[in-house]
């Protein structure tokens, strides 16, 4: 698809013009060819703030029955719209991209939750983004505001997910990368008892989202936890979809990790992962006869895979964990249910990941442009793929090219027990695909 990568639309925010936005209206009503409502809302980049008053023209515009919740997490606004009977969501993010980046990521209804847009769907969003339209905005009128009952939704939902619990002996830390879990994350934490020492927490529109903060900027989390003696600290994407994890000496606890302490708190016997496993993950899930199916990058993916093999946990290495019963990642969930199992075993967050030794890993991000990207797949390519596959055996290692699904980037992963070695040997690849492509 054109427009459409593994999770929803991205792209420069300046890209979502009225013309577009309304295309993309344009595409659902084509789509369902029936009376719908739609709830919007997103994260909270500058951008977040226009496109949504954008979205109500359009709406408007089309006759569109519809509320807005602004600013939220995104497994907010997937269970909200769901449960407030919506027929769709459309989400603003960009994720953990930058603030000059905005997405669109839609929801419709399925057989018990949201679910992220189907392939046909998609398709007549595709079509419709393809073909002029014949659009004259009219102003809005006063819409409906449901940003506080979907809040109260959302924590009751939160609250009944995890059961009896009392996070008293607990002092977290919290990185909330000035994005959406800002507006809820410190509070449902101190409702369940647990002290809270958060940072990066601007609740408003703002340009910081993601800056050097989050769940891919883990460097102020770890000073906060190893300066503060916390006993361990949580870190959200912008969109509140993920988190990854600071246990009591400062180390990262990533989404693999956080799969083998849920599959053996909750006595597993398969879980679903992707492409980007550490090796690490596979040793000790085979020696702990725990099996893992594997899928490609996205938790779209890794949904579609526990859905048809009846799996009740999935997730991704980024930290996208898909819990039992749950539609999608779920970063404030996630944190909640491993701070229910700190609690309730009184061991530190270090202690659960001790049996897991991570091989070394390096992830190089190669600027691409859609052409380069769509060279990967020819002959000259896979041929110097597979070459240095064939070169790392001799470091127990392998490698992964792939186009990002949400940035202008070719990603190259290595494994291997050599930290050295592979670190060489991945920006040796880089170099090479470069001139291949």
């Amino acid at each position: 698809m054109k427009y459409f990568g593994t999770d929803g639309i991205r792209q420069e925010a300046t890209k979502f013009t009225p013309d577009f936005l309304a295309a993309i209206i344009k595409g659902l009503v084509d789509y369902t060819n029936d009376s719908i409502k739609i709830l919007i809302g997103g994260d909270n980049r500058e951008s977040t703030e226009w496109i949504l008053q954008d979205l109500e023209t359009a709406l408007e515009t089309f006759g569109i029955e519809y509320a807005n919740v602004g600013i939220l997490p995104t497994p907010a606004i997937n269970h909200c719209f769901y449960h407030m009977g919506f027929d769709f969501a459309i989400d603003v993010t960009a994720s953990h991209n930058p603030y000059t980046d905005n997405g669109i990521k839609i929801f419709e209804r399925g057989d018990d939750s949201g679910v992220k847009l189907s392939a046909k769907g998609c398709e007549s969003i595709e079509q419709a983004l393809e073909s002029p339209i014949s659009y004259t905005p009219i102003s809005t009128s006063l819409r409906e505001d449901l940003h506080d009952e979907a809040l109260a939704t959302y924590l009751e939902h939160l609250r009944d997910y995890i059961g009896d619990v009392n996070f008293d002996s607990l002092h977290v830390g919290l990185d909330c990368a000035n994005g959406a879990t800002s507006i809820i994350a410190k509070e449902i934490f101190e409702q369940l008892g647990a002290e809270v020492t958060p940072i990066h927490i601007d609740k408003s529109y703002n340009t910081k989202i993601n800056k050097n903060c989050g769940s891919t900027h883990l460097h102020s989390l770890q000073r906060l936890v190893s300066d503060k003696h916390l006993g361990f600290g949580i870190a959200f994407d912008g969109d509140g979809d993920r988190c990854m994890l600071i246990n009591e000496i400062g180390e990262e606890i990533d989404g693999d990790q956080i799969l083998a302490i849920l599959a053996d708190y909750l006595k597993l016997d398969t879980i679903v992962t992707t492409v980007m496993v550490n090796q690490g993950l596979l040793n000790w899930a085979k020696k702990k006869g725990i099996n893992i199916e594997v899928t490609q990058v996205g938790d779209a993916n890794v949904k579609a895979a526990m859905d048809k093999s009846h799996i009740s946990l999935g997730g991704e290495q980024s930290g996208h964990i898909i819990l039992p019963g749950e539609p999608t990642g779920d970063g404030i969930l996630t944190g909640l249910i491993i701070a229910k199992i700190i609690a309730e075993s009184h061991k530190s967050l270090g202690e659960f990941t001790s049996s897991l030794t991570k091989y070394p890993q390096i992830t190089v991000n190669m600027s691409a442009t859609p052409e380069q990207k769509a060279a990967l797949g020819k002959s000259k390519a896979k041929s110097l793929i597979e070459d240095y596959n064939a070169k790392l055996k001799t470091v127990q290692g392998r490698v992964l090219v792939r186009p990002s699904g949400t940035e202008p980037l070719i990603r190259i992963t290595i494994w291997g027990n050599d930290k050295k070695a592979i670190d060489t040997i991945a920006h040796k690849l880089e170099k090479e695909l470069k001139g291949v492509l």
